[in-house]
């Protein structure tokens, strides 16, 4: 039932509302609060506390008003039987206004200040008496500008009303008697009682809170259990296990695979030959060796006269995977061709040509892909790279490219951001996961020094000093709101600093709003030695491969989150030397942000850091919600609920063998477009 259909809401609030993204009457019912006033009890002028919430009753003593330029403040005393409160409007709604007159018996609710004419409210909520005191905790709600808390609640109040005489707004789906095995209250019961908690009732608020975040991550599960299910009847080619150009592709490799590489290998190789579409994702830590993973996984289609789509989220990755792959495939008569957005005219249409004939047998790219206009002659695999910068849709995007009547190319998805395994079982149930544990030999561990920003200079001048002895150096500029304008601005002004600073030191700059072809004449020019120090923004978080840089210095690395900051130090630290990171940070730092930095300092291990990554920063943050198709949790949060996540498996298993008319339903309440996406 549309939101319309409550008193109150017209169509200015109801825009106002959208943005809140409360669209039905069931958003308003599930629309959490941040936090809870207790409004149910009075108190005393005279036991006021500095720094508490209170609720006062009171006459008005005296109201004095001052006019400063537009500004209207007025300055009121009221008092009850043990003293005098002030309280202190500033530009009052006319409503409001009409109460503050002497002689009014008012009831007032605010946070309490001392000072030197007493204690202090400044813009309390006023009530006229006489009233009746509230009997339930007052609820305050997530809001926007132009949308009060007092209408949030009369909102939410016409909800739950309106709940009340037409129930299928917001049906309880989850069975009766899953619901009483798992000793959780009805629907029903955890709304009431998440709008309105009684006081002396503190349990109820748990139960309630525990009963919307299990249906949630049912919903989420479910979700995700669905679209696996009906991935698994799609058909697909089955491919050779052992193919020869892989045994020769392999021959041909300066290096051994190490332990982790083969096994995953050996998972792919078993997932290839079946007559369904491999969906595995396969997770390594940096410099783990995914490339070459996905080098020999794509010799099965080549072999059998498919084509294979390696995409990557920046051309830089694009451009570094093209460089591998040609070194590796060229010997082997496959060829190699880029297709990203930035080509144009002549370049653009014998790339589309090469692909469209079949005369590319890997194609590598960017999202330009799978966009309209590029036709693939025969796509048997496709990999994709970071996987967490993709959303599911732009996954399939790139399968219905492949796609031949009923036939699905395989898909091969790698991520160098280590997903902790409760996250993975919510965000990816849809895939076979493989972990690339174990790092070449020869990867000596980064140490990592924190060093505040005030000693700047120190560090140039250290740098400028390993450079001249024959090393390379990273400076890294981020900013909190990604901007490639801001990015790069901030990237210039520290390449001029660093340039003044070291004359004698070669410097180059790399940011995202520079031509590609000036982008890899600076990155080349950087894997040559003709370059001692790269400045560069996260443009090179991914994909950057130059074994001689030893050192990299992270400007403002206090706003970054931790699985970030990991990704840009394995940068260095992919040779035999010995390698350093500093993290400059401005002082004074937040809690969090301490901690994260320690993290940093004390450990090398991506899936560590995951770990306290998704610990610190939750889900959403994490991985991006967007990205991933994962829905945004509204209740839940898998830090925080992780223990929950292998019996909301197993109920979720009991649903769909028992339930079946519970899974859409609910799937449509808590993820919505989320994973409908999914059904393509």
């Amino acid at each position: 039932m549309e939101l319309s259909a409550l008193r109150g809401v017209g169509e200015a609030m109801l825009a106002r509302l959208h943005t809140l993204g409360l669209r039905r009457v069931s958003d308003v019912l599930l629309h959490a609060p941040l936090r809870y006033e207790n409004r149910t009890r009075l108190g005393m002028i005279a036991d006021l506390q500095h720094g508490e919430d209170a609720l006062i009753e009171g006459v008005v003593l005296s109201v004095e008003q001052r006019q400063k330029a537009r500004q209207s403040n007025w300055h009121v005393r009221l008092q009850d039987e043990s003293g005098a409160l002030n309280l202190w409007f500033f530009n009052p709604p006319p409503g409001i206004a009409a109460m503050l007159k002497p002689g009014q018996a008012l009831r007032v609710f605010g946070a309490v200040k001392g000072g030197m004419l007493g204690f202090d409210m400044a813009h309390p909520e006023v009530l006229r008496l006489p009233a009746p005191l509230d009997t339930a905790l007052t609820p305050v709600y997530p809001a926007q500008a132009g949308l009060s808390q007092g209408y949030l609640r009369r909102v939410v109040n016409e909800a739950l009303s309106l709940w009340t005489q037409k129930p299928d707004i917001l049906a309880d789906e989850l069975p009766s008697e899953l619901a009483q095995g798992l000793a959780l209250p009805s629907l029903r019961e955890a709304v009431v009682c998440l709008h309105r908690p009684p006081p002396a009732q503190p349990a109820c608020l748990d139960a309630a809170k525990q009963r919307l975040v299990f249906e949630e991550l049912l919903a989420q599960q479910l979700g995700m259990r669905r679209w696996k299910n009906h991935a698994e009847r799609w058909l697909a080619r089955p491919l050779c296990a052992e193919p020869e150009l892989g045994q020769r592709l392999r021959a041909g490799l300066p290096f051994a695979l190490t332990r982790a590489q083969a096994r995953v290998l050996e998972d792919i190789a078993a997932d290839v030959v079946q007559p369904r579409p491999m969906r595995r994702l396969v997770q390594g830590d940096v410099g783990s060796g995914k490339t070459v993973v996905a080098a020999l996984a794509a010799c099965a289609a080549l072999e059998a006269g498919q084509q294979v789509a390696i995409m990557a989220p920046t051309e830089l990755l694009a451009e570094q995977h093209q460089r591998n792959l040609t070194a590796w495939f060229a010997p082997l008569g496959v060829a190699v061709v880029a297709l990203t957005g930035s080509q144009k005219g002549v370049a653009r249409r014998k790339a589309l040509e090469a692909v469209a004939q079949g005369h590319a047998g890997v194609v590598t790219g960017t999202h330009a892909l799978f966009q309209d206009g590029v036709a693939f002659h025969d796509l048997g695999l496709i990999v994709i790279d970071e996987q967490h910068r993709f959303g599911v849709q732009q996954r399939l995007a790139l399968s219905e490219k492949g796609r031949q009547g009923e036939t699905h190319p395989h898909q091969l998805v790698m991520t160098a951001t280590p997903i902790p395994r409760t996250l993975a079982m919510t965000a990816y149930a849809d895939l076979d996961v493989s972990v690339l544990d174990e790092l070449p030999p020869g990867r000596t561990p980064v140490a990592t020094a924190a060093v505040p920003d005030s000693r700047r200079d120190e560090v140039m001048a250290r740098l400028g000093t390993a450079c001249r002895a024959g090393r390379q150096a990273y400076w890294v500029c981020t900013l909190v709101e990604e901007s490639e304008k801001l990015e790069a601005k901030a990237a210039e002004e520290a390449n001029e600093t660093l340039c003044a600073a070291l004359p004698d030191v070669r410097v180059g700059l790399v940011h995202g709003r520079m031509k590609p072809r000036d982008k890899e004449a600076v990155m080349r020019a950087f894997k040559l030695g003709k370059l001692d120090i790269l400045v560069a923004t996260t443009v090179i978080e991914v994909g950057v491969d130059v074994p001689n840089a030893s050192l990299m210095v992270i400007e403002n690395a206090e706003r970054l989150g931790l699985a970030q900051l990991h990704q840009l130090r394995g940068r260095v630290g992919r040779g035999a030397v010995e390698s350093s990171c500093v993290l400059l940070f401005s002082p004074p730092l937040s809690a969090i942000a301490k901690e994260r930095l320690a993290v940093m300092r004390e450990s090398n291990d991506g899936f560590l850091i995951a770990e306290k990554d998704l610990e610190l920063r939750g889900p959403g943050e994490f991985l991006g919600t967007q990205q991933t198709g994962l829905a945004r949790m509204r209740f839940a949060d898998l830090a925080r609920d992780s223990e929950l996540i292998p019996q909301v498996r197993e109920v979720a298993d009991v649903v769909l063998r028992d339930y079946p008319q519970a899974v859409e339903p609910l799937i449509a309440r808590w993820v919505g477009a989320g994973v409908e996406l999914a059904k393509v």
